[in-house]
């Protein structure tokens, strides 16, 4: 239980894995909302505080003031009072303010003199300050200090008993903010507790979605793992998440592939023993035959002879194709390019066959659309027309007919080879490129085919990025056509 445990934040530690990424994205998409969304509302509720405060005390003072010019507070009578009400009440106002708010105010006249300060240490004093001489010209100021916990500000005293407003002196207020900040850091602690919780709850619910989520996954390796090992191999099924059907598809179209390959390899084993050990038996008998009759005619070890140079001959031309075969479908072996002209290479091709040709009184006819520049293998393109004309000369009626045509367009160009032959039959059709598969194996034996002609030949069009097709009538002929791309760009 505990190696699981440990696996699994082992597994979550790596980035390369998709749970442990699952895991960091819920984990971010619902811790970080939650941590902005702390500080969002504690830096609105500060900054909303701060202001009520400000519009607060600016109320009182903008009282206060309009107090200070209806008794004239700034033109002080010998006798300490000012017109309507004594100083002392006006001065206990601004001192009440002071004392409520936990701060300073002081009173400046028109000449920047400290009329009155609460604190009682700059009265009589001048104050050459940039935030007084711009209330003087009318601009207030605010100032919000969060680091010494204190608010500034200056409130200008207008008098408007004349035709023009005119600004005969400056509040200057310092007030403390220290029950804002007390109980920012209230909320700020509670606000600490409930994200811790909601980062643990959302810890919790990242690990079970990432576990959930990938789940599906974790069941197609082990499926897969199963297969690998050997102990089934059957299709799977993941149908979870499209994703996983995609992937569970693609494996069990491979699976099936891989039988087939397998299959394919243990018919194609079989059939090479099959093909090498049949030429062999028959040297066998013969050789055997000639042992037997200790005084048997020159004659008959002639034509015994002639019969077991015969399947020698067959026997290397198998082995013969067979390295062919192999060495074509070796994934290192790189095509020599080269730009060649089709047209020439087709009319020396059927110049080397006509003599077969003329044998099987076939005639051959050569069309040409255009001419053909392309670049291709030398060596496989002419083993490709070779092997399909040729077979089209020898599975050929008599006074039969075989038709070669060339033509092109801006990407491809195309190579097909038509017969009056004996056709294939349509069941035959989807396995003639098989190896040492036969159609007809006694007329195959006769013309001496080892199976594997249009093996080799498909495998040497896929090599170029072309196709080959097949279109046939029993009785009635067959036409092969090959389209292989004309520039090497196009075999990439």
């Amino acid at each position: 239980m505990t190696g699981k445990i440990f696996g699994k934040l082992k597994k979550l530690i790596s980035l390369r894995s998709l749970q442990a990424r699952i895991f960091l994205i819920v984990l971010a998409a619902g811790a970080i909302p939650s941590i902005i969304m702390r500080y969002g509302i504690l830096g609105s509720y500060e900054e909303r505080s701060v202001q009520n405060r400000i519009s607060t005390v600016q109320n009182q003072l903008m009282i206060v003031g309009n107090h200070l010019l209806s008794n004239d507070y700034f033109n002080i009578k010998p006798e300490g009072y000012t017109r309507g009400v004594s100083r002392e009440v006006i001065n206990a106002e601004l001192e009440m303010i002071s004392d409520l708010y936990e701060g300073r105010v002081m009173i400046i006249d028109s000449s920047l003199r400290v009329v009155k300060d609460t604190y009682g240490i700059s009265e009589g004093k001048t104050i050459i300050s940039e935030e007084v001489i711009k209330c003087f010209q009318g601009e207030s100021m605010s100032n919000y200090d969060k680091e010494h916990r204190y608010i500034e500000m200056t409130t200008p005293i207008i008098d408007t008993s004349s035709n023009s407003s005119v600004i005969v002196g400056v509040m200057l207020t310092s007030i403390s903010s220290d029950a804002i900040s007390a109980t920012l850091e209230v909320l700020s602690r509670k606000a600490g507790i409930l994200e811790n919780l909601l980062l643990v709850g959302i810890m919790a619910m990242a690990m079970v979605l990432s576990v959930v989520l990938t789940r599906p996954l974790n069941r197609v390796t082990e499926a897969i793992n199963e297969v690998k090992a050997g102990y089934s191999s059957e299709s799977i099924s993941v149908p979870d998440y499209a994703e996983t059907a995609h992937i569970v598809e693609a494996f069990n179209q491979l699976l099936g592939r891989m039988k087939t390959l397998d299959t394919s390899r243990q018919e194609f084993v079989e059939n090479v023993s099959h093909e090498l050990k049949t030429p062999m038996a028959a040297i066998k008998v013969l050789a055997d035959s000639l042992l037997a009759q200790q005084d048997a005619p020159a004659e008959l070890y002639q034509e015994f002879l002639v019969d077991i140079a015969s399947e020698i001959d067959r026997e290397n031309r198998i082995i013969t194709d067979l390295l062919a075969l192999v060495k074509m479908e070796q994934k290192a072996q790189e095509l020599n390019i080269a730009s060649l002209n089709v047209n020439d290479m087709v009319e020396l091709i059927l110049k080397r066959l006509r003599p077969l040709a003329r044998k099987k009184d076939v005639e051959m006819v050569f069309e040409s659309m255009r001419s053909v520049v392309a670049e291709v293998d030398e060596v496989k393109m002419t083993l490709i027309m070779t092997n399909l004309v040729e077979n089209a000369i020898k599975y050929n009626k008599e006074h039969g007919w075989v038709r070669v045509e060339l033509d092109a367009d801006y990407q491809y160009f195309t190579f097909k080879v038509s017969d009056s032959g004996l056709g294939i039959p349509e069941d035959a059709l989807a396995h003639i490129y098989e190896r040492f598969y036969r159609v007809d194996k006694s007329h195959s034996r006769e013309i001496g085919g080892t199976g594997l002609g249009l093996a080799i030949t498909k495998s040497a069009v896929l090599m170029h990025r072309g196709v080959i097709n097949v279109t046939s009538v029993e009785g009635e002929g067959s036409s092969f056509t090959v389209k292989i791309p004309l520039t090497c760009g196009a075999l990439v």
